[in-house]
């Protein structure tokens, strides 16, 4: 696999499973320093990359807490002296109920992570990132992010907030060389899917059949698309959410 990032650094949160594990060994193949960050304790993903020859370090934080978050973009660079991508990929789906059902504990969390996290990880992120003559930001937002899901309020109006965050970003570093885009997935065989479905067949099949191309998506096919709007093939793509759905925003 040709090395398109060799020496450069991209930090993947969410690392240790799913999207961000497949993201994290992505950047890894072709060539950048990869920081696995995760919330849980798991270095798994880091001993997939270094037994493959990849260069990469584990950090454990909290992306809602700014103490965290700004120690863990510290230690990146102090590892590997720069950094030029990001995949905030951390997120949680909080609990199902509706609307008038949801409590503030599970509010306040899921906004927490999922908003608040991206944002506080682009505040650290961002003055380090200027250094370089081109960098890349990804949030992860979803398909939840892009039309109205019944059940999961807070994962809803989280997953819009970041599309948005995402665009006002997009325009206040349109020109200094950063880059700020976002991936909505559709429904990724992920453990965040396996949740949903409690892995029952019948129910991951009623999700199969919501999708226009007739399958779960793959990380890998995700992590994909995170690649290409890191890469220099997408040098004039900046403030642009892009469905990895198989089709369903499309319906």
């Amino acid at each position: 696999m040709e090395k398109i990032f060799q020496h450069k650094t991209a930090i993947v949160t969410g690392g240790s499973f799913g999207i961000g594990r497949a993201t994290a060994i992505a950047f890894a193949e072709r060539g950048a320093n990869v920081a696995i960050v995760d919330v849980v304790d798991d270095k798994e993903t880091l001993d997939i990359i270094t037994s493959a020859g990849g260069t990469a370090l584990f950090i454990q934080c909290d992306v809602s807490d700014p103490t965290s978050v700004k120690a863990m973009v510290e230690q990146t660079v102090a590892a590997f002296g720069r950094l030029d991508f990001a995949f905030n990929n951390a997120g949680i789906e909080g609990a199902t109920a509706p609307t008038a059902d949801c409590t503030e504990e599970n509010w306040d969390r899921v906004m927490a992570v999922n908003l608040k996290g991206p944002w506080l990880c682009m505040k650290y992120q961002i003055p380090h990132m200027l250094r370089q003559q081109t960098s890349a930001i990804v949030n992860c937002s979803s398909v939840a992010g892009l039309v109205g899901f019944q059940g999961i309020p807070a994962y809803v109006a989280s997953k819009h907030g970041l599309a948005g965050l995402t665009k006002a970003a997009a325009l206040e570093y349109a020109k200094t060389g950063l880059r700020v885009n976002a991936v909505s997935p559709g429904v990724i065989k992920t453990p965040m899917i396996d949740r949903f479905t409690g892995k029952k067949k019948e129910v991951e099949q009623q999700f199969i059949s919501m999708e226009p191309i007739g399958r779960l998506g793959e990380s890998s096919e995700v992590a994909n698309a995170v690649i290409w709007l890191c890469s220099d093939a997408a040098s004039f793509v900046t403030g642009h959410v892009m469905p990895v759905d198989g089709g369903w925003v499309a319906q």
